[in-house]
């Protein structure tokens, strides 16, 4: 497939309607197209003027020369390929590969810019497009490289895991990798671990190793490392042998200062495999491994089943509303209007009303409808840890969550379920409650101000709002009540959840019970048990005496609050 037929499959849109394109009405995939054409046609030296205005596009949009631009397309052509030759490219032109040698300090231009990756391997030297460029030009953007400056810690082992992965295919060079690495760790000394890391004063290749033992730990939980996990970062296998060497006897200054000490088998120390040393973890990891537990809550949009929701009219047109405002489309303009005009970004959403009313599987179909994942957050057990580690932990949620919105190409919904514990009013400090009561202020004066500054979406679930501190009540923007369904709408989810039921029954069932969708699936589901243990249907007086012990405990929310 050729860089034409992958462009216009990523548009959907055929070849020849792009034919007689207007000049002011192409893309950046156009303009590269037809630089890719013209070359062709005329070869490297002519295309420099007869493809000007093509070329001056991309080179403006890529802040890079017309000759640079002109060999970034040609890569482009070749794209499809996960490794790009030189030969490739000569032969596409029809010229020799000294011919294109000659333009090699412009390829290494382009790949100091990152718009191409460089593999320097045994079988020779290969180029690709990294997927983020292909990316920002399909959206018509051009390529800035990206600054890793100010950065969270999360977001920067992120950057450590690219940088070493680059260096195990062979695109940076050992003092490349070298000079990433420390330039990234001189931009973000606010954090800890920049700070710390930095104190040990480390020669250059015990600071390099040191770090690639902390990414395979804070990326991977490799406590078992051999030498196989790090002879990538080495060019000189004499050199690495003494490596080797002074790690087996455990003389290397590493182990000697108990930075990295030997891993254990069952108790038993091997001498072939090393670790982060304990100390070195609860030095420079703690907080590391913390935000990184959140990251296994998240829950990808497309392994959420579709669920047929009832709701009462006034429900359906504000859900309908506010799925459509987070299609991404839309998405994308309402922030960027809200951003021109100097106003927060960020949608926060609350969603209250009775247990089992739908609150949090409508923020789950929501999320499906959008392609959204959800980073899910139980945040009633945020409140039970220890002194000072209930803010941390809060901190570090929306920590991990900005890290997600910057990784993701489509924003994820941050879900806080059951946030009754976080948003109620703040009570008054007395002699029996200070410390309790001083925690809670400190974590709902730590949410408050990242709702402030969110860019992203939020979704709070309560149960109850007749107690929500105004505070709060002020940074949602928009708010549904669910209220329990309608007699119709309890009528469908009777028929959903148990469509062998009679008409009459539901009915009955309906207009005799004020269910909610919760409670009707509780009864289905312990009647389909019944069913699965007595090997028979259910009797009607069970299914009456399932709906009566439902409504036992049974309470209604009577504020409400809307759109």
């Amino acid at each position: 497939m050729n860089f034409s037929a992958i462009k216009n499959k990523l548009f959907h849109e055929d070849t020849e309607s792009k034919n007689n394109i207007p000049f002011k009405d192409m893309c950046i995939l156009d303009h590269i197209e037809k630089i890719v054409e013209i070359s062709k046609k005329y070869g490297i030296a002519r295309c420099l003027g007869k493809g000007k205005g093509h070329l001056d596009y991309v080179s403006i949009k890529l802040e890079i020369s017309p000759l640079q631009a002109l060999l970034f397309s040609l890569f482009m052509e070749k794209c499809n390929d996960s490794n790009i030759l030189i030969s490739e490219i000569a032969e596409s032109l029809k010229c020799s590969q000294i011919r294109i040698i000659k333009y090699m300090n412009d390829c290494e231009e382009l790949e100091k810019k990152k718009l191409i990756r460089c593999s320097r391997g045994y079988s020779g030297v290969s180029y690709r497009i990294p997927r983020d460029v292909w990316n920002s030009l399909r959206k018509n953007n051009g390529y800035i490289l990206e600054k890793h400056e100010d950065l969270s810690l999360f977001k920067l082992f992120d950057v450590l895991q690219t940088i070493f992965e680059e260096r195990n295919n062979n695109e940076l060079t050992y003092n490349n990798m070298t000079m990433e690495i420390q330039d990234l760790i001189n931009q973000n000394m606010h954090l800890e671990f920049c700070k710390k890391v930095m104190s040990y004063q480390l020669s250059t290749d015990d600071f390099i190793l040191f770090i690639c033992f902390c990414h395979l730990f804070g990326n991977h939980d490799y406590d078992n490392i051999g030498t196989h996990d790090i002879d990538f970062l080495y060019e000189n296998n004499l050199s690495f042998s003494e490596i080797k060497q002074s790690l087996s006897d455990g003389t290397h200054c590493l182990m000697v200062e108990k930075y990295i000490e030997y891993a254990n088998n069952n108790g038993l120390v091997n001498s072939g495999s090393w670790k982060l040393s304990e100390i070195r973890k609860k030095e420079l990891m703690s907080d590391l491994k913390g935000k990184k537990n959140y990251k296994k809550s998240i829950i990808l949009s497309d392994t959420i089943k579709a669920r047929k929701m009832y709701y009462n009219p006034r429900e359906t047109a504000e859900i309908q509303k506010l799925t459509f405002l987070l299609a991404e489309e839309n998405y994308c303009k309402i922030q960027n209007r809200l951003d021109n005009k100097g106003m927060r970004k960020g949608f926060a959403c609350l969603f209250s009303g009775s247990p089992g009313t739908g609150k949090t599987e409508t923020a789950y179909q929501i999320a499906r409808e959008t392609k959204r994942d959800i980073m899910m957050v139980d945040i009633s057990k945020t409140k039970i840890c220890f002194l000072g580690e209930s803010e941390k932990m809060i901190k570090e949620i929306f920590d991990t969550y900005k890290t997600a919105v910057e990784k993701s190409e489509i924003a994820p919904i941050l879900l806080f379920n059951e946030a009754d514990a976080v948003i109620g009013k703040r009570s008054e400090i007395n002699n029996f409650n200070s410390s309790i009561i001083e925690t809670n202020n400190r974590i709902q004066n730590i949410i408050l101000q990242e709702m402030e500054n969110l860019t992203g979406i939020l979704i709070a679930t309560t149960n109850l709002t007749q107690n929500m501190d105004k505070a709060f009540e002020r940074r949602f923007l928009y708010k549904i009540s669910f209220d329990k369904p309608s007699q119709e709408s309890r009528m469908g989810i009777w028929n959903s959840l148990m469509p062998g039921l009679a008409q009459e029954t539901v009915k009955d069932l309906s207009s005799r019970f004020e269910l909610s969708g919760g409670q009707i699936e509780n009864i289905a589901r312990k009647t389909e048990v019944d069913d699965i243990l007595n090997d028979m249907g259910f009797s009607m007086d069970t299914l009456m005496q399932y709906c009566k012990a439902e409504t036992q405990n049974d309470f209604n929310i009577n504020k409400r609050i809307g759109f």
